[in-house]
């Protein structure tokens, strides 16, 4: 433990340090103006990867150079108006007695967590009171550095959390050009290097350290000290091997409490560990970055083989895998933890960048706009902390969890446990600032797509781009770039794997029709004005699931059937409540469906402000069905699928599907009925 004296002297160390009084000396309201100013500064240039490292397919662009529009916009602003602006206000975790405040309360994570979804939420929408709520956290953060360069709370030394901070000092820096925030990085990373060797990762940093060579790598491409990549080295040599794990994996069914022995104390153990649902979120990203560093093809390559182990064993249909805490098998009425799915989001922003995968993309889209609403009220005034895909009852019940509590899916303040409720706040804001990139070649990368306003430097050229799209619910994207001036360079556009026939439209005319699954490029001499259209056909198809169940999808969109939804309120808790949801209807169908989907009908109506809500919902399937009366729900939660095909006697019925994230209680992996069979005459 590190020992107090060095905090009591550790404002007045800092204070000495080069190039930092000048800011932190000034009164909070002049440095809030200089937080307000820079919002309206010209757009930063992209710095690329040095040339010790591997290049980036794609670099991110700075946060604040996106601005969310249309409903992307709405979504961002329902979070700043429910738990995510007005945390701190009501939860004293992350309050004015926060340990990341001087305080004396939660001191570990649960601070920089929240700060790390604010921070973005508050420049992405130039909202001057979140800006004035992320800046106090900043401030103390930054001034707690001692002469040894330890930062952070004196009542621990874990490592972890301060991997956090780093994350939300560098977003900081690039949206501010905050002076003091490169030479506290340099001072921390200077006594990381001094430090490891003696007392080395341990648990939660020792499964998530790629996280801290993400932050080593962001400042070693701007002052190039060689020392941080020894100390990146140091990191992965003490680190977890998640690339062994994933090449020999072993952990092919559910993982339950009696298999981890939790009751020995085990919880921390790296078994545990291992197999705990958002340390695997999180190393997604693990071989792509440490591909940086290596350049070598398997780590290059790794993340397909994770990617494709958790689909294969433990996927579910609403892009995630199930991690109830621990991984939880390919029954859709298993759960995903909330943390697991804004990590796994931020993995695969990360590894999108770094690899051009499009496949990452598509998948990070997936999960965006299905399983990241799906596990909030509207108003976001509540979360799970785990959801289902077949989820027929929020309760107090055990079951289905392999190691989590009865409270896990109900809506509320900080259900089962807390880290979600500081940790959700990174999903929205991450994936607005991932939706434009800067490729390597010095163009720009359209690697997500969702209405929104983008201000960067092409060269040095200053480039709006307008995004003008109802996207998911629509399959039409319209692009205005305008140059400062007629600049010319490569413009990457994303086709999914799933827009069979989609085409692209310059200026009005066909430009091309691309292949599926891949960027297409558009080079030329752009002029201000230059319009770029999109199109992908959105027609309903099949996809294959546990049991061979199926799902329905259009788009990057999964539908769901919408359970009756009876909420009784558990408690009040401060200016939000706890919530059971119980089913107000039946649940149990099978459906009739063949590999034809076209003849699905579909329905559309306008796409307002909250889409992923039943009575906001922009798109309806109706689709025949039979009630199952053999599946059953035990204890509030669904039996596993039926194997299919399987038969019914129930008079047929034309149900109706939504988008998954508005139906709270839904059914999504549906059991196939058996196709009637015609007796000759």
């Amino acid at each position: 433990m590190i020992r107090t004296h060095r905090f009591l002297a550790s404002r007045r160390c800092f204070l000495k340090q080069a190039g930092a009084t000048a800011l932190a000396s000034l009164p909070i309201s002049t440095r809030l103006a200089f937080a307000k100013s820079s919002a309206v500064s010209p757009p930063a240039a992209v710095i690329k990867n040095r040339a010790s490292l591997a290049q980036n397919a794609f670099y991110p662009l700075p946060l604040g150079s996106i601005r969310p529009t249309g409903w992307l916009r709405s979504q961002l602003e329902i979070q700043a108006n429910g738990l995510g602006g007005h945390l701190d206000e009501t939860w004293s975790d992350v309050g004015p007695n926060s340990g990341w405040l001087g305080g004396t309360g939660e001191s570990w994570e649960r601070g920089p967590y929240f700060l790390d979804g604010l921070v973005p939420l508050a420049y992405m929408l130039d909202d001057q009171t979140l800006k004035a709520k992320a800046q106090k956290y900043i401030d103390w953060t930054l001034s707690s550095s001692n002469v040894t360069g330890f930062f952070g709370p004196h009542t621990n030394d874990d490592w972890w959390p301060r991997m956090v901070m780093l994350k939300v000092l560098i977003q900081y820096q690039e949206a501010t050009a905050d002076p003091r925030v490169i030479p506290f990085l340099e001072r921390y990373f200077a006594y990381s290097l001094r430090e490891l060797p003696q007392r080395p990762l341990r648990d939660w940093g020792r499964f998530r350290w790629q996280d801290e060579v993400l932050s080593i790598l962001w400042l070693y491409n701007r002052n190039g000290d060689p020392k941080l990549l020894d100390l990146a080295r140091l990191l992965h040599d003490q680190g977890f091997d998640w690339q062994a794990q994933f090449t020999n994996f072993k952990y092919t069914q559910p993982i339950t409490a009696e298999f981890l022995k939790l009751d020995q104390g085990n919880g921390l153990k790296d078994l545990a560990l291992a197999t705990h649902g958002v340390n695997n979120g999180q190393a997604l990203k693990t071989s792509p970055v440490w591909y940086l560093i290596s350049q070598a093809d398997k780590d290059r390559n790794a993340i397909t083989q994770q990617l494709a182990m958790l689909d294969k064993y433990h996927g579910l249909p609403n892009g995630m895998f199930s991690c109830d805490e621990h991984l939880a098998g390919r029954n859709p009425s298993q759960g995903s933890e909330l943390c697991t799915v804004v990590e796994t989001m931020y993995s695969l922003e990360q590894s999108l960048a770094i690899l051009g995968d499009a496949a990452l993309a598509d998948r990070l889209e997936r999960i965006a706009f299905n399983a990241l609403p799906g596990t909030f009220t509207d108003d976001m005034w509540a979360h799970q902390y785990n959801q289902e895909p077949n989820q027929v009852e929020c309760s107090l019940h055990h079951k289905p969890w392999t190691t989590d509590g009865p409270e896990s899916n109900l809506y509320g303040l900080e259900p089962n446990f807390g880290c979600c409720t500081a940790n959700f706040h990174q999903g929205w804001p991450k994936f607005a600032a991932s939706l434009w990139m800067a490729s390597h070649d010095d163009g720009l990368v359209a690697a997500a797509y969702s209405p929104c306003e983008v201000h960067t430097l092409v060269g040095k050229t200053p480039v709006h781009l307008s995004e003008v799209t109802d996207y998911p619910f629509r399959g039409s994207i319209r692009i205005t770039i305008n140059p400062e001036t007629p600049t010319s360079f490569p413009l990457s556009l994303r086709i999914p794997a799933w827009a069979k026939g989609a085409t692209v439209h310059l200026n009005g005319r066909l430009h091309s029709s691309p292949s599926v699954g891949a960027f297409t490029r558009v080079e030329k001499t752009w002029n201000s004005g230059d319009v770029v259209e999109l199109h992908f056909p959105m027609l309903p198809r099949l996809s294959p699931g546990y049991n061979d169940s199926v799902s329905l999808e259009r788009g990057p969109v999964v539908f769901a059937y919408p359970i009756g939804e009876n909420w009784v309120k558990l408690r009040d808790r401060g200016m939000t409540a706890d919530w059971q949801v119980f089913p107000a209807s039946q649940w149990n169908y099978a459906l009739a469906v063949t590999e034809n989907t076209n003849a699905l009908s579909v329905h559309e109506s306008p796409v307002g402000a909250a889409p992923f809500t039943l009575k906001g919902a922009p798109v309806k399937l109706e689709i025949n069905a039979r009630k199952l009366t053999t599946w059953r729900a035990v204890d509030g939660v669904a039996d596993p699928v039926p194997q299919s095909p399987v038969s019914s006697d129930e008079p047929e019925e034309k149900i109706t599907l939504v988008p998954y994230a508005a139906a709270k209680l839904r059914i999504t992996a549906f059991p196939q009925l058996k196709e009637p069979t015609h007796e000759p005459h």
